[in-house]
């Protein structure tokens, strides 16, 4: 990866990576801020021109259409990358629009060649004067909000599914806009959250392990050696719950373990007790990133559908299934726009599967923690219901949390909880 000096090549070289490669913002980012020199200042400019323009593409591309002469779909993608950069910094950021303008334009000389960039000054300084009130307002909710917030229209519909408020919908909405500082977890019996705080991380109320950090955590040596990690609170709480269940000696299974990080802090509280765990990966790349990480325990890697018989059967169960990720738009702009109704169907499809195989895999009088990082309902409280009506010897566990909402389970809320969407039920085999 060659070294950048400018933020704004570097931001435009990320969503490139992003559009055409699939790569994920959060992950790529930070390896291009490694291999430049770039000041904390430059740092935090790229990352918002990176994740602004990502959240908010939706709406920047309305405002590309209104002045555009051309479909976006006959916009060369650079062309449309740079545009969007230039829409970022006039609509949303407090840089000055002559600065905007020309730092594009030099930008898209550079990048796309003096044609694209002529085409790129047209339409930037033709947006400049237009104003959000100018832009097309649909009179349905569902379509004004997914304008106004810059979502695709199926996610808005399933936060008016589960919320049934406007308001409430909206707040959730305008909260995965709202960048997200890394949050980090001290693994219990490998470092404490004092060593992060007097580091300078700020301890976040109500847990003994988590503490917000505003800048790289990779400049912590805690996190460099792996004595703690990068963990949302809401994934944290889930293990917490989940952790509650604890009785001695308990054979436990992590079904889908990889990158780790709720395998880790499992197996942390495990170390602290007695019992066994297993972290299983279906990827052979991820199951190693599971093993740098756990404290305690065995990795496998195989398909968690299809567990070979001498893995044995398991008390506890963790499956935190592959889903959406609606739940952790903060975090990962792109995937508003990379999922779709077919993803979720497929992925619905495939929870279902995963929950039959751990029905499969548990003693009796064991439990089930199903946890997703979504709050469509098609993957918690209907995967729940359909789950339960196949298997009626289990039963759903009333989970003790303030932040439960509801037929037992939990479901947080970005806007409500100040962490991601993560929804989380306990199943126990009765017989």
């Amino acid at each position: 990866m060659r070294e950048i000096s400018n933020p704004r090549l570097l931001a435009f070289e990320v969503l490139a990576e992003v559009e055409n490669n699939g790569a994920y913002s959060n992950l790529i980012l930070p390896k291009y801020f490694s291999a430049s020199k770039l000041s904390k200042a430059d740092k935090g400019l790229a990352a918002e021109l990176v994740y602004g323009s990502l959240r908010l593409k939706g709406l920047h591309d309305q405002f590309i259409a209104k002045v555009s002469n051309r479909p976006l779909s006959e916009i060369e993608v650079k062309t449309l990358i740079l545009l969007r950069l230039g829409v970022h910094q006039l609509k949303q950021m407090r840089v000055p629009s002559h600065a905007a303008i020309y730092e594009t334009v030099e930008l898209a000389k550079r990048v796309a060649g003096r044609s694209a960039s002529s085409f790129v000054n047209a339409l930037l300084r033709a947006i400049d004067s237009l104003t959000f009130e100018e832009l097309p307002k649909p009179l349905d909710a569902i379509e004004r909000l997914s304008l106004e917030y810059s979502h695709p229209e199926w996610i808005v519909s399933a936060y008016f599914d589960l919320l049934k408020s406007e308001s409430e919908v909206s707040a959730l909405l305008q909260s995965n806009n709202q960048p997200a500082r890394p949050t980090l977890i001290a693994w219990p019996g490998r470092s404490t959250l004092n060593e992060l705080m007097d580091l300078g991380a700020v301890p976040i109320s109500g847990s003994a392990v988590a503490a917000d950090w505003d800048g790289d955590p990779g400049d912590l040596e805690p996190v460099r050696n792996r004595r703690a990690g990068v963990q949302d609170l809401g994934s944290q709480i889930t293990v917490e719950m989940f952790f509650k269940t604890y009785e001695p000696n308990l054979r436990w299974l992590d079904m889908c373990a990889g990158p780790g990080g709720k395998a880790a802090y499992l197996s942390a509280l495990i170390n602290q007790n007695t019992g066994e765990l297993v972290a299983n990966e279906i990827s052979a790349e991820r199951a190693k990133l599971v093993k740098q990480v756990l404290s305690t325990g065995t990795v496998v890697n195989f398909d968690a559908r299809k567990l070979p018989e001498e893995l044995g059967s398991f008390d506890r169960i963790l499956l935190d299934a592959p889903c959406t990720g609606i739940g952790a738009l903060r975090r990962r702009p792109e995937v508003r726009w990379r999922r779709s109704l077919q993803d979720l169907k497929n992925l619905t499809a495939l929870q279902q599967e995963l929950l039959d195989s751990a029905a499969e895999r548990l003693n009796r009088e064991g439990i089930i923690a199903y946890v997703t990082c979504s709050p469509h309902q098609a993957e918690t409280t209907f995967q729940i219901r359909s789950f339960l009506k196949r298997f009626p010897g289990f039963e759903l566990m009333t989970i003790d949390n303030p932040r439960a909402r509801g037929e037992k389970t939990l479901q947080l809320l970005t806007h409500t909880d100040g962490c991601d969407a993560m929804f989380m039920a306990l199943l126990r085999k009765k017989d």
